[in-house]
């Protein structure tokens, strides 16, 4: 009778060990971009790698997630155009500089190829990346508004400054968020 129960304990243990370990392996889905693109930013960003959550000093990687949760700091898929096709912002950083250096580089999927254009590029701490809902939107500095009609981007230094970026009037306009 005691056989039994220690038997099915042990099953137990081993069955929670494997489901730990295919957990620990699996891919994370949020930092995952399109084979096509993958092919692309390699060949056109060399050295440079999406920045991930362990990209991040623990304060930064703190607030990431508390403000996007699991999402990947390094993408955010936007329909920047307002054409409905694929349009991805990333943020690409060197880990091979020692001072760091990050890229926000915008891809726009037209037909089978992608269109990328860079939008910045920062030294210092990695920098991160979402998109927020059109709206209205004012500089730090009270001097300039933007009124975007489709989602922005936004490319942010934690700590340190945050720059908004919408598609108005056939053209990417910028503004400072903080600074």
């Amino acid at each position: 009778m005691l056989l039994k129960p220690t038997a099915m304990s042990a099953i137990g243990f081993c069955l929670l060990v494997l489901v730990q370990v295919a957990a620990a392996a699996a891919p994370n889905d949020e930092c995952d971009l399109p084979k096509e693109l993958q092919h692309e930013i390699a060949s056109k960003y060399p050295g440079r790698t999406l920045v991930s959550v362990s990209d991040l000093g623990e304060y930064d990687k703190g607030l990431f997630q508390k403000e996007h949760g699991g999402s990947c700091p390094g993408l955010a898929m936007v329909d920047f155009y307002g054409d409905g096709k694929p349009t991805l912002a990333l943020a690409l950083t060197t880990k091979s500089v020692a001072k760091g250096k990050t890229e926000l580089v915008l891809a726009h999927q037209v037909g089978t190829d992608w269109k990328t254009i860079t939008l910045e590029k920062t030294d210092g701490p990695t920098a991160v990346v979402w998109s927020e809902k059109p709206g209205e939107y004012k500089d730090v500095y009270g001097e300039k508004k933007i009124h975007a009609t489709r989602p922005v981007i936004i490319f942010c230094g934690y700590s340190s400054w945050a720059i908004l970026y919408a598609w108005t009037n056939n053209r990417v306009a910028k503004i400072w968020l903080s600074d």
